[in-house]
């Protein structure tokens, strides 16, 4: 369903098209029908359909894409209002009937203008079913629905109650914001609203159900109970022919249909239920305009990815959380699947692997079968999530029960189980448990990558990785053939190790399809031994196994080794085997990450050109360069990359790229195929070579794995640190960020520590210690894991709240206990209830222990006092699962909100102190009441734990690369080209993953980002719209990228001249800050300069030059008073001053600003040139004003004082502000002109400001770029 309304969300972009006009008649005449818009097809492309129906209004107008298959066709007629109520119908043109599979345009005789008839079936029961369950949605009938997998309030926006907020105010409630104020987090919450209309009480499957044999053999398919507004009860027979009300009562079975007048029938259940219930049409109109009150993408059903599961919800009491009684609701399994339950039983291996043998030849067999693969993974996830949970609890039967409780293993909904724990003994001397886990972990990322690569004839099993309740759970399609018994003798592996190294299996017909995957994950062929010293070259690590399945197919399994173990890592840290060191690293998994392998090959590869270069250039002369000048020279392996790799290398690809261009001249003599670089997965990993040459061979192997580990250490690590220090890199706001960062470089995230180290100044400071942070929250995971895997489900809120109170609320309450239900307590006598034994200070060992073990990082000893609370307890509950309840948690014995215990780490605690103390009891612990002292945490807060989902879905390429040509063609001038591939783009990224995706959110950033910059604001708007509900809702309400989108979107709608409603949407994204960071982040000092400019704009000065004091507070923190970014923002604050007519102040911050520029540039540079004219024009006008009599206040506008203005604008003082280093790095300004005050102010609230201060935004550079960074990143 969501496939066909994606399209109807189509951007305002296509209004910025020169078909304006088409495209809104389109939107009239389709009455909101999805795929007019489809603009990169062009206007001819779509074409107009009349579709005659059985019922009133007779017939309806669409318009179709001929690439759009029938079956869109159909579910974009029944998402009309006029056709709601067909389900179970065919299309007939010129009568005949038409398929539902085959596209538009193969559809013999149709084209525009055509005519289609809509013909009513005769249902079966499969369609009743289905057309009951689509009704009772569509009525609203449906009730709240509980969910194993996605938890409470899966996929929420607040989107539009920010939005609503930003109406009716005036300029100063706009502009106010309490920037000391603790975090609230019931920020996070929607509000709660009026309930939906009620149009029937209920509709449900009938005590009679289902039909007895003689009346199937009639036509009976379902019994149905209905119950309306007015009271009455109808019992309804639904039959081949449609639905009636029948005779039966609650005592009597009678299902033939009823006498008149009470008699009614329809072959639509809608229909029936206008005729039945007086009330049923006009609450049905009042429900379907409270449906369209809200936007439609926060509404819209998911259907290709798992919604995001708010960490805070509302307490259970709350109408958001309000359970209503609903008979049907247990009643839908059989609705929905039937009664054997085999309608969503799927054969998952086969779906996959025969998905992948769909062709991809034209850009229509792409687009349909990554759209195919897309939503087949999102299924799987689904199902394997399920499955996983109920493995969790304890409710599948393992195939192995005699087995020790961690080699069980499972087969439910054919999905494959087992744990990430060493059940059987593969990894023991690789360091068990510990080494598993990881294994898991790498094998569904390696999965993912040769899902990526997508090498022809070589497959591999769909992997999901589930965390749940300290439990890793692996599930895998069945390979057909695995379970299969052997002969004695007999290998199911082919190709690859067989039992642990001893047996390894080297099969030439695998040898073809590893050499193609090897290639492009840049592995070594080399040699590998078995225990009898016997030879096998291999083409992949001997790990990683070829299985050749009973269907033919050639799969690849275990590809947990594809890059080379991190040597230096393992020497350093002394791993040994047997026997374990408390202190030791836990296991010898640690490999090297394939965007390391990738970034190194990069370097390799320009290093090598200009190698070539400078040869060529000694051997040719230069007549010869000049004449070979045009063409050019191409990178070797740019076909093999995986797109993701090509995405992860690009910054690093650049200076490549740059000396390929170089090569151009010689591009003839250069042979590609020369350059070489491949490392062995084995190296380091126990191989015993026969022979010196042997010997040599791996020797040399070895070397380059440990340059590599090198070049992590003494290369790529630095770089990443130095990169957030000058700003390259937009500063990370959590510790998914900052692990998305670090992956992206190739670090592992087992460097924290020495991160750490790098971290001095200032501004690394604040980096510091969000890696503490990180690095904390992970090791409480490792200890809550510990205590939660083995618990039975009823006592984990008591174990998690214990650990919660344990880890941040000692200062609240120094001696937590644990509250269990002894009733609970003793129905299960045997279970480890260890957690109750933990108190503040062992939890606090644990921590430290597994953090030096880890990470190699001794804490300070009052480390625990030093936490940001309420940000390590969000950390914690994403990475754990937990869904906690909403209140404002007391972390200390004198604190309302953890967001405010920073303990003066960000510089200014006692400020916040005062505040922290109005509220001091507001968040005192509800629910259990327990006799001892009151506890931050009850297990009541502990609502649901939901589960973490790895995937193995690659992502979609031809939508990529549209976007790609789309950029590509704008930065060549070539617009309208350019905008059509952006477009197509768009519709691509909506048809393939659906419209509620991560990645769709990701694309509407990137265009309204390229739309603003061409000028397009209202496209730029609507896109950054959709983005942030799509990021809300699939990613999380207060992510870091939702907290992005918001500030872009702030400024889009800034720019197109609304901003009231951006300083709204930045308030918002302030309040996030404050709960995912806490306060000061140091990108938060452009968004307040920003804010401050708005409010120029909205010429309310005075609020504005509170913004400006609060942005250089933040910098003067974060970066130093002595700072160039500080000095810029007191030019500015000077600015603000002057404005709000305080000359005098505005000349002490212009002289601070003059002596930051005179001692950090020196006296010619041309910023601290400029801070002197305004200074001694300010002095001028100091004196000046200090001569005037009392009524100098009234005259000042009219006096005409004069100041030098900038060419970069005051109000865009935004401008000039804004862009600090564009202040730093001019390299000339203009002759400072003299205007008088009236002049600033015109300057100000008139266009020219406006365009100024809006392009400027858009291209800063220094620490403005990073709202623009790291929306590109």
């Amino acid at each position: 369903m969501a496939e066909k309304q994606e399209t109807t969300a189509q951007p305002a972009g296509q209004e910025t098209e020169p078909l304006n006009g088409q495209t809104e008649d389109a939107k009239v005449d389709s009455n909101g029908q999805p795929s007019e818009e489809d603009m990169d097809e062009g206007a001819d492309a779509l074409y107009p359909l009349t579709i005659h129906l059985p019922h009133e209004p007779k017939e309806i107008h669409v318009m179709v894409c001929p690439q759009e298959q029938v079956h869109e066709l159909r579910q974009s007629i029944i998402e009309l209002p006029s056709a709601f109520q067909y389900s179970c119908f065919h299309l007939e043109h010129a009568g005949e009937r038409i398929n539902d599979f085959v596209q538009i345009s193969d559809v013999k005789g149709l084209g525009p203008e055509s005519e289609i008839r809509l013909v009513e079936d005769p249902y079966n029961e499969k369609e009743a079913r289905i057309h009951v369950i689509r009704i009772r949605d569509l009525v609203g009938a449906a009730g709240d629905r509980t969910d194993t997998l996605q938890g409470i309030l899966p996929g929420v926006s607040l989107f539009d109650s920010v939005t609503t907020s930003a109406k009716d105010t005036d300029n100063v409630q706009a502009s106010a914001y309490d920037f000391d104020a603790p975090a609230k987090p019931l920020t996070l919450l929607p509000p709660e609203e009026e309930p939906a209309p009620k149009t029937v009480k209920s509709i449900a499957l009938s005590a009679w159900n289902p039909p007895p044999y003689h009346l199937r053999q009639k036509g009976h398919l379902l019994y149905l109970l209905v119950t309306t507004n007015e009271g009455e009860q109808y019992q309804i027979t639904s039959h081949v022919g449609g639905f009636y009300v029948n005779k039966s009562s609650n005592a009597k079975f009678d299902p033939l249909p009823r006498a008149a007048p009470k008699g009614h029938s329809a072959h639509s259940l809608l229909t029936l239920l206008e005729q039945i219930s007086s009330s049923f049409s006009e609450t049905f109109e009042q429900l379907l305009q409270f449906n369209n009150g809200k936007d439609p993408l926060a509404t819209f059903q998911m259907t290709n990815a798992i919604p995001a599961a708010p960490w805070l919800v509302p307490s259970q009491n709350s109408p958001l959380c309000a359970h209503t009684p609903d008979i049907t609701r247990t009643q839908e399994g059989y609705l929905i699947s039937g009664v054997d339950n085999t309608d969503t039983l799927r054969d998952w291996n086969e779906e996959f692997q025969s998905a992948r043998e769909l062709p991809k030849e034209t850009v229509q067999d792409r687009v349909f079968r990554e759209r195919f693969i897309s939503k087949l993974f999102a299924d799987y996830s689904d199902a394997a999530a399920r499955g996983a949970i109920l493995v969790a609890r304890g409710e599948v039967t393992p195939l192995n029960p005699t087995e020790d409780r961690d080699a069980q293993i499972f087969v439910y909904n054919n999905v494959f189980f087992s744990f990430g724990a060493d059940g059987v003994g593969t990894f023991t001397s690789e360091g068990g448990d510990d080494a598993a886990r990881v294994a898991t972990g790498k094998d569904v990322n390696g999965v993912r990558l040769v899902n990526q690569l997508d090498i022809d004839g070589l497959y591999s099993p769909a992997t999901v990785v589930i965390d749940y309740l300290g439990k890793r759970i692996v599930g895998q399609t069945v390979v057909p053939g695995i379970f299969k018994q052997r002969e004695p003798g007999e290998n199911s592996i082919e190709y690859g190790a067989v039992e642990g190294k001893d047996i390894v299996a080297a099969d030439e017909q695998f040898v073809p399809t590893f050499e193609k995957l090897s290639k492009a994950l840049k592995v070594k062929k080399h040699p590998v031994w078995d225990k009898d010293g016997k030879r096998f070259d291999l083409e992949a690590s001997v790990e990683t196994k070829g299985l050749m399945g009973t269907d033919g197919r050639k799969y690849v399994l275990d590809l947990y080794r594809i890059t080379p173990l991190d040597v230096l890592w393992l020497e350093e840290n002394n791993f040994t085997e047997g026997e374990k060191n408390d202190l030791d690293y836990p296991h010898r998994m640690t490999v090297l990450r394939p965007e390391l392998v990738e970034l190194i090959r990069n370097q390799k590869w320009t290093e090598w050109v200009n190698k070539e270069l400078a040869r060529l250039k000694e051997q040719s002369k230069s007549q010869s360069a000049a004449e070979e000048a045009s063409k050019e020279e191409k990178p070797p392996s740019t076909e093999e990359k995986s797109s993701e790799e090509e995405k992860e290398g690009k910054e690093e690809d650049k200076p490549a790229e740059s000396s390929e261009n170089a090569t151009t001249e010689t591009e003839e003599r250069i042979d590609p195929s020369e350059f070489q670089f491949a490392l062995n997965p084995d190296a380091f990993s126990g191989q015993v070579p026969q022979t010196d040459a042997e010997k040599e061979e791996l020797a040399a192997d070895e070397e380059d794995v440990r340059n590599a580990c090198k070049h992590l250490r003494e290369s790529a690590i630095p770089d990443f640190v130095n990169d957030i220090k000058v700003s390259d890199l937009p500063f990370p706001m959590d510790g998914l960020s900052l692990t998305k960062m670090m992956h992206k470089r190739g670090i592992n995230m087992r460097y924290l520590g020495k991160v750490v180290s790098l971290c001095e100044g200032p501004r690394l400071l604040r980096l510091r210690e969000l890696c503490l942070q990180e690095i904390i929250s992970r090791a409480f995971k490792y200890v809550a894991g510990k205590y939660l895997r083995y618990l039975p489900i009823p006592l984990t809120s008591a174990c998690i709240s214990h650990l919660l109170n344990c880890l941040l609320g000692s200062g609240f309450n120094s001696k937590p206990t644990a509250e269990i239900d002894e009733s609970l307590k003793a129905l299960y006598p045997e279970a480890d209830l260890a957690f109750v034994n933990v108190t503040p200070e062992s939890l606090r060992e644990e921590i430290s222990a597994q953090i030096t073990r880890r990470f190699k990082l001794t804490l300070d000893s009052d480390w625990h006092s030093q936490l940001k609370h309420l940000q390590l307890l969000r950390e914690v509950s994403l990475k754990l699962g937990f869904q906690l309840q909403a209140k404002n948690f007391q972390f200390t014995s004198d604190s309302s909100t953890g967001a405010t215990t920073t303990n003066g780490v960000n510089g200014h605690g006692t400020s916040e102190n005062k505040k922290k103390k109005r509220k001091s009891r507001d968040g005192s612990p509800s629910s259990v009441n327990s006799s001892s002292t009151p506890s931050t945490f009850t297990p009541d807060d502990v609502v649901n734990i939901v589960p973490i989902i790895k995937d193995s879905a690659p992502k979609s390429t031809i939508s990529e690369e549209a976007l790609e040509g789309g950029r590509h063609s704008i930065m060549q001038n070539n617009r309208r080209i350019g905008q059509e591939l952006l477009l197509e783009s768009l519709t691509l990224h909506e048809q393939i993953y659906g419209i509620l995706h991560p990645e769709v959110a990701r694309a509407y950033s990137s265009l309204a980002q390229i739309y603003y910059q061409l000028e397009e604001k209202e496209a730029a708007v609507d896109l950054a719209k959709k983005a942030v509900i799509v990021s809300e809702r699939t990613i999380g309400v207060d992510s870091a990228e939702t907290l992005l989108y918001y500030l872009n979107l702030g400024l889009y709608v800034h720019g197109s001249g609304d901003s009231k409603t951006a300083l709204a949407y930045v308030k918002h994204a302030l309040n996030l800050w404050k709960i995912i960071y806490g306060f000061d982040h140091p990108d938060s000092i452009t968004t307040l300069n920003n804010a401050a400019v708005m409010l120029q704009h909205m010429q309310a000065y005075h609020e504005s030059r509170i913004w400006f004091e609060q942005a250089l507070a933040v910098c003067e923190r974060v970066m130093g008073k002595q700072s160039l970014p500080a000095a810029s923002l007191l030019f500015q604050l000077a600015q603000a001053l002057a404005l709000d007519n305080e000359s005098k102040a505005a000349l002490g911050k212009m002289r601070e600003c003059y002596n930051i520029f005179l001692h950090q540039l020196g006296p010619e540079n041309n910023n601290t040139k400029e801070a002197e004219t305004w200074l001694e024009q300010l002095t001028q006008n100091a004196v000046a004003i200090a001569k005037r009599d009392k009524d100098v206040q009234a005259r000042r506008l009219r006096a005409g004082i004069r100041f030098p203005a900038r060419n970069l604008a005051l109000g865009g003082g935004g401008g000039g502000a804004t862009a600090q280093p564009t202040a730093l790095n001019t390299t000339g300004s203009d002759k400072p002109d003299a205007r008088s005050i009236d002049d600033l102010i015109k300057f100000i609230e008139g266009n020219t400001a406006q365009k100024k201060s809006t392009k400027k935004r858009a291209g800063r550079g220094g620490p403005k770029t990073r709202v623009g960074a790291a929306v590109s990143s």
